[in-house]
């Protein structure tokens, strides 16, 4: 899959026709979560950014607040970030300007979740990410990067959502800056039995291409709906472990190494130690991720 162009909607609304903006919510499924020094202790903070694309895009911050229990049309009060989409009432918030002063945030724009449909389940959360792909959150699968997935199902079922205007490796807080962005894509269908001698050969979970390197993807659970059973979805985020996920990252580096460039094991380990990356890809999505990089020039001939 390739992503051939990704670009903001501006907003249409009377007052802010033509301008960009997002929000960043640091939630209660954040990392973050119960490790804060400042009162309220609890507590939920929403951050509205405007996104700046004359020229270099970038983003900067607008004003935040403290989340306060907000009821919905049907009557239903969210005490908590709970449900996406849940109209606030600004009279019930005290907005805070002036925050971040002097920051510019780097656009990163790409979409959280792409992927496709697994065989385990005719229904799926998009929260957890898995080995046909889904809500991976690495900001690197952007405008000229192409992704590949294994298809489980008939007609693969091609999924996208979630974008971003921004985020860092971890998305520790809960969200990136949620943004409306959107995207052009272009599929190529690679038959398995064509894989061999590619660096697709053997494949079964999603890989990253830039133009400068490879990108594997780790996590707590590499089928985490096959391996934890009918209760999968729900108890998934209750074993997220980044030892797991630095595991599964390794172990798919170290065959990508071995088996499309012909490394022994020894080799493999040696130059994963000695030129691959590793970082923390989310810790908010139940299924934590670990990606696993090797730059392309590492290898002086295709």
């Amino acid at each position: 899959m390739r992503i051939l162009d990704i670009r903001p909607r501006p907003s249409r609304h009377p007052a802010h026709a033509g301008r960009c903006f997002g929000s960043n919510a640091a939630a209660n499924w954040g990392f973050h979560y119960h490790d804060l020094i400042e009162d309220p202790k609890p507590r939920e903070v929403v951050t509205i950014f405007e996104l700046d694309t004359a020229g270099e895009p970038f983003a900067r911050a607008v004003y935040n607040y403290v989340w306060t229990p907000q009821t919905d049309p049907d009557g239903i009060v969210h005490a908590t970030i709970d449900y996406p989409g849940v109209p606030v009432d600004h009279a019930s918030v005290r907005w805070r300007d002036n925050i971040l002063v002097n920051v510019r945030v780097p656009a990163r724009l790409h979409f959280g979740t792409m992927g496709l449909a697994p065989a385990e389940a005719d229904f799926v959360s998009t929260i957890p990410p898995g080995y046909t792909g889904g809500n991976i959150d690495d900001w690197r699968i952007g405008k000229g990067a192409r992704m590949y997935y294994p298809v489980a199902v008939p007609g693969a079922c091609f999924s996208v959502g979630d974008p971003h205007a921004a985020q860092g490796d971890s998305e520790l807080g809960g969200t990136a800056i949620e943004a409306s962005l959107t995207g052009d894509f272009e599929f190529v269908l690679h038959k398995a039995r064509d894989l061999g001698d590619t660096p697709l050969e053997g494949l079964t979970h999603p890989l990253l291409e830039t133009d400068h390197q490879w990108s594997v993807y780790g996590f707590t659970f590499a089928n985490y709906l096959a391996e934890l059973g009918p209760d999968a979805q729900t108890v998934v985020a209750q074993h997220a472990s980044l030892d797991r996920a630095m595991r599964d990252a390794f172990r798919k580096l170290r065959r990508f190494l071995m088996t499309v460039h012909r490394l022994s094991e020894d080799e493999a380990i040696a130059l994963l130690s000695v030129a691959a990356d590793f970082g923390v890809t989310q810790v908010v999505d139940a299924n934590w991720g670990v990606h696993g990089s090797i730059r392309k020039s590492v290898f002086t001939r295709s």
